[in-house]
């Protein structure tokens, strides 16, 4: 008996450890592509951004050429290097070279011209929503002084964010040799885009009022690059919350975008496509992942969870624990449910209906999604009671047979006295 006891004691531990480790560990649950890209060379990445989870991966780690995704970093650096965004600077004949070399390049510009004086918050729109790479120059020169030097800032945040495939050598993207990065890379530099309140803003605009300047006597107006931020395009999609866009002919076609539903976040790299299809992708990818994950309930309060050793209770051997409240996560259908368990290793009788004995984390595809407490259904009432109690009923039952029979000992006795009496008397 005590071995069984043991090996159920240590088989209960070892699916602990085993329960815990599982969830320790990402899900790593990539499910297979929804629909044919344009080509097998793309890199394709799309991810739940609300907890970092990989759904898609078609060649994510691949380097490559990342055209004016690059701006993301350039527009990043720029936010965090506390310049006044409403404050005005003039254009430095330094840059005359830079701007020559943009348009020999037939690069996109916002057409600035050297002294040119513009506000800070003028170049930023121009490189989100144009992607201006003139603009881009400007901002690198004002943050760092030269073009080199911000470079240098550019692959030193890449490494801050962890990013493992990307190195920068221009600030724009339009010079594609060795300006490189991966899907994978591109999507840690667009969550900390994202977290950004006025990179967001301003690359969720649709078309933008360029004021008039010392060198430009007329107000301008800029449009996206962003075709999905367009009510009028066969692929617009109001959950889109624009991130960047980029081509070169050796990158080309690149897009980075979130998207966000009913309180989700996801987002999408896509690197290597075409004009034809780079945005048919986007919207069906996401549309998919918006139709196929769902809030759904993962635990309820009528199903055991777990159980303790019951110690000091015969008709009982364990106890049983339900979770105290129902747990629901976000995912897909296919996503299998884990828990980890914090609980006493034996627990002794009496035990009261209700009893809060331990926690448990809930994991769905190995990410965690909440913790709950533990409660007991019923009582496990002891041994001590459940034989004091027994000995209670069984010593009345002996008083009250002792009582009984003591009347009838008493009535026999009388009866027999009464007998002899009469004998007696006849006798006489």
């Amino acid at each position: 008996m005590q071995n069984t006891t043991l090996f159920r004691r240590m088989a209960a531990l070892l699916l602990t450890v085993v329960l815990a480790v599982s969830a320790a560990l990402p899900g790593l649950a990539v499910y297979e592509m929804p629909i044919q890209t344009a080509n097998e060379g793309e890199s394709v990445y799309l991810f739940n951004a609300d907890i970092d989870k990989p759904i898609l991966d078609q060649n994510a780690g691949q380097q490559r050429y990342i055209a004016s995704l690059t701006k993301m970093m350039t527009a990043l650096l720029f936010l965090e290097s506390g310049k006044d965004l409403n404050e005005e600077i003039t254009i430095p004949t330094s840059l005359t070279q830079e701007f020559k070399d943009i348009q020999n390049a037939n690069g996109s510009t916002m057409n600035l011209r050297i002294g040119e004086t513009v506000r800070r918050i003028d170049l930023l729109y121009g490189l989100l929503v144009a992607s201006a790479n003139d603009a881009a120059s400007v901002i690198a020169n004002d943050v760092a002084g030269s073009l080199p030097n911000f470079v240098a800032m550019m692959n030193q945040k890449a490494q801050e964010l962890g990013c493992t495939s990307t190195s920068f050598t221009c600030v724009h993207g339009l010079y594609d040799y060795g300006n490189v990065s991966s899907a994978r890379d591109l999507a840690l530099i667009a969550s900390a885009c994202a977290a950004n309140e006025t990179y967001m803003k301003v690359a969720n605009t649709l078309s933008y009022t360029l004021p008039a300047t010392n060198l430009h006597q007329n107000e301008r107006s800029i449009t996206s690059t962003n075709l999905m931020l367009n009510p009028e395009y066969p692929y617009y999609r109001d959950y889109i919350r624009g991130m960047k866009t980029g081509f070169t002919t050796l990158a080309g076609r690149c897009y980075v975008t979130f998207a966000q539903k009913n309180g989700h976040t996801y987002g999408l790299v896509i690197l290597g496509s075409d004009l034809d299809n780079i945005y048919k992708e986007a919207s069906e990818l996401l549309d998919w992942a918006f139709a196929s994950f769902a809030d759904r309930r993962l635990v309820d309060t009528t199903t055991p969870l777990t159980t303790v050793p019951l110690t000091k209770c015969r008709s009982a051997e364990a106890v049983e624990l339900y979770a105290a409240e129902p747990v629901s996560g976000y995912g897909h259908a296919d996503d299998k449910v884990t828990y980890s368990f914090a609980l006493p290793e034996r627990v002794s009788a009496t035990v009261k209906a209700d009893a809060v004995l331990g926690q448990a984390t809930v994991y769905l595809d190995g990410y965690e999604v909440g913790t709950v407490d533990l409660v007991t259904h019923q009582e496990y009432v002891s041994d001590f009671r459940t034989d004091l109690k027994s000995t209670l009923l069984l010593m009345a039952a002996l008083v009250l047979l002792l009582a009984v029979l003591s009347c009838v000992t008493l009535v026999s006795g009388g009866s027999s006295l009464n007998r002899n009496r009469k004998r007696r008397a006849n006798r006489k």
